[in-house]
């Protein structure tokens, strides 16, 4: 490695005091088109486009991508945290509540801070952290039992710690925060512990509470007619995946996740909002502007916690700021984000819970017979793994699970404060592994797909229409998201191991390396010294690639 950008490295840790303050909201803001080499927020910026600029890694040269190093997690797990690279560090979460700061050319750890959630921090599916935020000198994150945390960038030393939530009552923080202006934005997990979940938003400063907006609307609140009785101080919604902002209009965007008790909304009558919805809200005062629902009274537990994609482009011949979404229902949208209007939407797996959407977006439900399978399944259609846009190919890039269903059994469930609260069970109708002309990323045509054995999918949508330009198809369903650059790659991987890089154009594959376990989560790319990095999260391993020759 070169010597000089290892001094370079250490020199930034010596002085990281004398230019924290720098990490501004502006630099933030302004990362994508004037320091593309950092990687600020959980989705790259607060478009939460997952594209970069960067173009070092081409399709002519990344077969010579190289291994530089690896970094085993300490806790066996699903490892689904999302590093920020600023300035030549890197900041990341491990399992189960651990903040890593580290060197991304060589995977040295500067400092660890470890944090020991209370032992009666419960959550639903998985003991995860998914990242951290970084403003000024501090680097945020959430907790397990529903703490959020600032750190000295510099050491790791703490320096405030707020409840966010009660860990009696199974709130919890798994989400990366959204550092926005001189304030912290999280969401609350729990919400199959029946919860009432909310956003809230603290001074960056001092940890002091800012705002505080809940999902579900209490009396004399718009929207708490969509509940019955009682049924709102328990309903869920949940907030356990990083929003998305636009500076021009001063919202920032949530999804919801689903009502309680899971899977009997006949016990829970009414659309209750504002769950599995999109919501709006004022980034200085937690006012809602609008929200959109895509499932209303929800019995298949169809959260809307996928990232909100942020896109100017044209409609119709119009200039307007959209917003794309492939929700867990099965459905692709396209929102005006400055209203919330519906411009689109279009089934891209199968679905059989509803015949379609009327002119306002609203599902027409159609209910399916007891011991019946329901498509997409509980998982649905996508989840919350990020998607990409890219403004070179203008396509929205996404994992499907296609022909993936489930059978549901709703249940009358009281509610317990800290007990499960899921009204119900379920039975996957499991996909069929190694069937006959299933292969590992084939890209097939579009239309071109008859099989009914459940498979995952890489699908590049067209924004206009909902149709797929191209599809690449896995040997397993993926909880992979993507990553997309300025060269028209795009970087994935699946359940098999394999790390991908795919025309994004075209969905060829052009290289793939075998990483020994699942990809959950998405790629992040970013250049220190000149040298452009892709780092990746297998399994219980997180592994960073360069260009050979190039690396340091």
């Amino acid at each position: 490695m070169k010597l000089t950008s290892y001094l370079l490295v250490s020199c930034l840790l010596a002085s990281f005091g004398s230019y924290a303050s720098d990490v501004t909201f502006e630099r933030i803001d302004n990362a994508r088109s004037q320091e593309p080499h950092n990687w600020l927020t959980y989705n790259g910026s607060y478009l939460s486009q997952r594209h970069s600029p960067l173009d070092q890694i081409t399709p002519d040269n990344v077969a010579d991508l190289e291994l530089q190093w690896v970094l085993q997690n300490r806790v066996f797990g699903a490892w689904q945290s999302n590093p920020i690279v600023l300035d030549g560090i890197m900041y990341l979460t491990q399992r189960p509540n651990d903040v890593i700061a580290l060197d991304p050319m060589t995977g040295r750890v500067f400092w660890i801070y470890q944090h020991n959630p209370d032992a009666r921090y419960q959550v639903c599916c998985g003991a995860n952290n998914r990242g951290v935020a970084v403003l000024g000198d501090k680097v945020f994150t959430g907790t397990l039992d529903g703490r959020l945390l600032a750190l000295d960038r510099t050491n790791g030393e703490r320096i405030w710690d707020v409840e966010v939530g009660d860990v009696t009552r199974a709130y919890s923080i798994t989400m990366a925060p959204l550092a926005i202006k001189d304030k912290v934005l999280v969401g609350v997990g729990g919400g199959e512990f029946g919860i009432r979940g909310y956003v809230v938003a603290y001074d960056a400063d001092t940890g002091e509470e800012a705002w505080k907006f809940y999902t579900i609307p209490g009396p004399g609140e718009p929207g708490h007619d969509t509940w019955e009785g009682d049924d709102w101080k328990h309903g869920g919604a949940p907030v356990w995946i990083t929003g998305s902002f636009d500076a021009d209009l001063n919202l920032v965007y949530w999804g919801v996740g689903n009502p309680g008790p899971d899977w009997n909304a006949e016990q829970r009558p009414g659309d209750n909002l504002y769950s599995d919805s999109v919501i709006a809200l004022d980034v200085d005062t937690g006012e809602l502007k609008w929200h959109f629902q895509f499932t209303p009274n929800d019995p298949y537990d169809y959260d809307a916690v996928q990232v909100p994609v942020l896109v100017d482009r044209p409609w119709k011949g119009e200039d307007r700021k959209l917003m794309l979404w492939a929700n867990r229902n099965g459905y692709f949208y396209v929102l005006d984000r400055t209203n919330g209007e519906f411009l689109l939407g279009k089934p891209f797996v199968k679905v059989n819970w509803s015949s379609g959407l009327d002119e306002n977006g609203r599902p027409i439900v159609t209910t399916q017979p007891a011991g019946q399978p329901t498509w997409p399944g509980n998982q649905g259609g996508t989840n919350w793994y990020p998607p990409s846009y890219s403004p070179r190919t203008d396509l929205f890039y996404f994992h499907a699970w296609e022909n993936y269903a489930t059978i549901y059994a709703p249940l009358e469930q009281e509610y317990t404060p800290g007990e499960a609260f899921l009204g119900g069970g379920f039975t996957v109708k499991t996909p069929v592994h190694g069937a006959p002309g299933i292969g590992i990323g084939r890209t097939t045509p579009i239309n071109n797909w008859t099989s009914e054995v459940g498979y995952g999918s890489l699908k590049a949508l067209d924004p206009d229409t909902g149709d797929p330009a191209w599809t690449f198809d896995h040997f397993d369903v993926s909880d992979a998201g993507m990553l997309t650059t300025a060269t028209n790659l795009l970087f994935t991987g699946g359940r098999e191991g394999y790390f991908y890089a795919l025309d994004a154009e075209t969905g060829e594959m052009l290289w793939k390396a075998s990483l020994g376990g699942q990809i959950v989560m998405a790629p992040v790319t970013f250049a220190v010294d000149g040298v452009q990095y892709v780092t990746v999260i297998s399994g219980n391993a997180m592994s960073t690639f360069a260009l050979r020759g190039e690396s340091l």
